[in-house]
């Protein structure tokens, strides 16, 4: 039987003989729908995130870009774009793609129609859940995982239904090899949910309030192990999938070396896994892990440049194309960003590198280079090719996708390059010292005003790439409106034969897994497993890890309300609580920070961006009416601040309906509230607020006791306080 192009991948192919007889020819329908609604789905949500990125980009030069509005500040939508750009747009573009290649590789239709519509409506629903809960302030504050339990849940039931769905249909194929496409859709299947799981132990509170089950340290090393591994195996392995077998039928060439592919699957895989510690470098947490995750991110740059090579190498013989095929120019563009991204992230893991690059902009542009070059272009590619064949029409205009290619290319260099230049202004200027050995640049805000031009520039970066993406929508939907979906494919392929003679190739050690989905599902496990125990079971069990400090006491019941609102307001995404052991930050911030001030941190709060000072020595260095005149109007005590007013605080009373609710909780995950302290928390907190007010009072500030602004004094008033107590002890 002749088979077209549209309905193999182009692999190695698999030589088998039935023993007797002629297989049966089954027909068949491909599902396209599905994919046709991931496809607009994608194309939503991508001009949403990508808005909101360009609004918050606005408010790092011009805060009054929130409107005045509580729930458009940068703290509050930072997240909301994170979990657009990553979850809605990128999301919505793997499960298009998957479903997609998934049925053709298998030469089946998808396990289930019904699980397949449960996916799709599900999954948009977390996503308004998310659009809605983040801007009121409903937030774990954990990057990447902000959303609170409830939804959390969603998440995972969604996910659990996606691979009932993808294991359904792989175990009912009609093609007995499984090509590597599905290897990595597997690897992302299970790593995902084992992150998720994981890092989603949180000790609920009420309906959309939750605290994390770990504490500082520890919640740090589980945070960044899943937000490291979250790029890997959502913003990367997923992405590979797609590469493998999209890349291929673009071009018409077979995948440049199957071997190759192997090996860059198991190493890559194996090697994500223990990164994650890199993001933590010169922090408390133990040296151990630190060295790990250097090590580890060092070597993982061979299997991360091994798929990359495999991508580039299969376009041998078909540049000519790519000079003609935009479509093809938007795939090579995104290959290599990938290429590029994958070299920095290991050059940042360099504890030299990272000294300088950590806490600044330099990061920034890391993390968009992956996610605008190779997330965003790949995803495009993927769109432009895929729609007009499930619509039998031709592409609306190629002027209009030639645009999009140009608009997309400066974007990424608009943004890029100034966050580069912006980043290198940061590590440097914090860093420098005069000749007589102080601080060159002692005030942060000398810093924020120097790179403001590269912020504007990052926002023009923003708006291109913006433009293309809506150039995109149109001449996708007008090609939509051009023709008619063919929702139902018609496919015919031979049933699979359960007896074959082996032959040449098939002898290949790893032809036994590629054959069989539950092994590969157990070894991929088995491979993530291994890097994640050895990381994180030692930091729990071993107390060395996290020493304690005798001073160190849990929070009163006010300063955890303040810093519920610190969490609400998103101040974590502009200031770390983390001073390194630099002199540079010993001599701006004070005494580095410990390990064992964190015990009680349910979440960590130590940040990944100092777009403000850091603020984990902020207890007691300024009296209560510089914050009270802070928050309302920030260029009153810091002329050039970028940081938004917060009036509301002023206004609003705070909620203490929880209070006694939170503590128990706390007390759950380990901090050690007496009975006593649980039942009079309602006092305590008076009392407490009632001295704030009245050292506001005789700078002549009149404020109530139970509005908000009193409960965030107090917390600031307390962040990093204890080590000053032991100072005091020892004396």
């Amino acid at each position: 039987m002749n088979v077209s192009l549209e309905q193999t991948p182009l692999a190695a192919p698999e030589r088998r003989k039935p023993v007797t007889g002629q297989p049966v020819v089954e027909r068949f329908e491909y599902d396209n729908l599905i994919v046709r609604n991931f496809g607009v789905a994608t194309i939503i949500w991508g001009v949403v995130g990508m808005l909101v990125g360009v609004l918050i980009a606005s408010q790092l030069f011009s805060p009054a870009m929130n409107l005045g509005n509580q729930y458009t500040t940068f703290g509050r939508i930072r997240p909301l774009h994170t979990n657009a750009v990553i979850f809605a747009f990128v999301g919505n573009a793997i499960f298009m793609g998957v479903y997609y290649s998934l049925q053709r590789l298998c030469k089946a239709r998808m396990f289930s129609d019904l699980l397949s519509k449960i996916h799709f409506w599900g999954w948009q629903l977390i996503i308004v859940a998310a659009a809605l809960t983040l801007p009121l302030g409903m937030t774990t504050s954990k990057e990447y995982a902000e959303l609170e339990w409830p939804i959390d849940i969603a998440i995972t039931l969604i996910w659990v239904v996606f691979g009932i769905n993808m294991f359904g249909t792989i175990i009912k194929r009609r093609e007995r090899h499984l090509y590597v496409a599905i290897w990595f859709y597997i690897a992302t299947f299970i790593t995902v949910a084992v992150l998720h799981v994981v890092n989603s132990m949180e000790m609920p509170v009420s309906f959309l309030k939750s605290y994390s089950m770990y504490a500082g340290v520890q919640d740090a090393l589980v945070q960044w192990w899943y937000g490291h591994n979250a790029v890997a195996f959502f913003l990367t392995t997923p992405f590979l999938g797609l590469m493998y077998y999209f890349l291929p039928k673009m071009a018409n060439r077979p995948v440049y070396s199957y071997k190759l592919s192997i090996l860059h699957f198991w190493a890559l895989i194996f090697i994500y896994i223990w990164a994650g510690p890199h993001h933590l470098l010169y922090s408390s947490l133990p040296d151990w892990a630190q060295s790990l995750g250097v090590v580890f991110s060092i070597m993982l740059i061979a299997p991360s440049w091994g798929g990359m090579l495999n991508g580039l190498l299969t376009l041998r013989g078909a540049w000519d194309k790519v000079r003609e095929d935009t479509i093809l120019k938007f795939m090579v563009v995104g290959v290599t960003a990938y290429g590029m991204a994958t070299f920095e992230g290991p050059m940042l893991s360099l504890k030299n590198v990272n000294a300088i690059a950590h806490f600044t902009d330099w990061v920034v542009s890391h993390v968009h280079v992956g996610a605008l070059g190779w997330n965003g272009f790949l995803t495009f590619a993927v769109l432009y090719w895929l729609i007009p064949r499930m619509y039998r029409t031709p592409l609306y205009s190629k002027k209009l996708l030639s645009t999009h290619f140009w608009l997309g290319t400066l974007g990424i260099v608009f943004y890029a390059v100034p966050m580069y230049i912006s980043g290198f202004a940061q590590g440097m200027m914090w860093k420098e010292f005069t000749p007589e050995g102080v601080l060159k640049y002692p005030n942060f805000l000398e810093t924020t005003m120097q790179i403001i031009p590269m912020h504007m520039m990052r926002a023009f970066g923003g708006v291109l790439y913006l433009a293309g993406a809506i150039l995109m929508a149109y001449n996708l939907f007008k090609t939509m409106a051009a023709g008619t979906l063919v929702a139902n494919e018609p496919a015919e392929a031979p049933a699979l034969e359960k007896e074959y003679v082996a032959t040449g190739h098939d002898t290949y050690w790893h032809r036994w897994f590629e054959r069989k989905p539950i092994p590969l599902l157990i070894g991929s496990l088995v491979m993530i497993l291994i890097g994640s125990l050895i990381e994180l079971i030692p930091t729990f069990m071993v107390e060395s890890n996290v020493p304690t400090i005798a001073t160190v006491m849990p929070y009163t019941a006010l300063e955890v309300e303040g810093r519920d609102l610190y969490i609400r307001e998103g101040c974590v995404n502009c200031h770390s609580q983390l001073v390194r052991p630099f002199r540079s930050e010993t001599e701006r911030y004070g005494e580095y920070s410990k390990a064992g001030e964190f015990v009680y941190d349910h979440p960590f709060l130590w940040g990944s961006k100092r777009t403000g000072p850091d603020l984990h020595r902020e207890g007691g260095k300024y009296p209560d009416s510089w914050h009270y005149h802070h928050m309302r109007d920030p260029n009153a005590m810091s002329p050039g601040s970028i940081m938004p007013a917060y009036p509301w605080l002023i206004d609003q009373k705070l909620d203490v309906t929880d209070t006694q609710a939170k503590l128990k909780a706390l007390r759950s995950v380990g901090v050690p509230y007496s009975d006593m302290e649980i039942a009079y928390a309602d006092a305590d907190m008076d009392k407490q607020a009632q001295n704030i007010t009245d050292r506001l009072g005789k700078d002549g500030i009149k404020v109530e006791k139970d509005r908000e602004i009193v409960a965030l004094i107090a917390y600031l008033q307390r962040i990093g306080t204890d080590i000053k107590k032991l100072e005091t002890a020892q004396k």
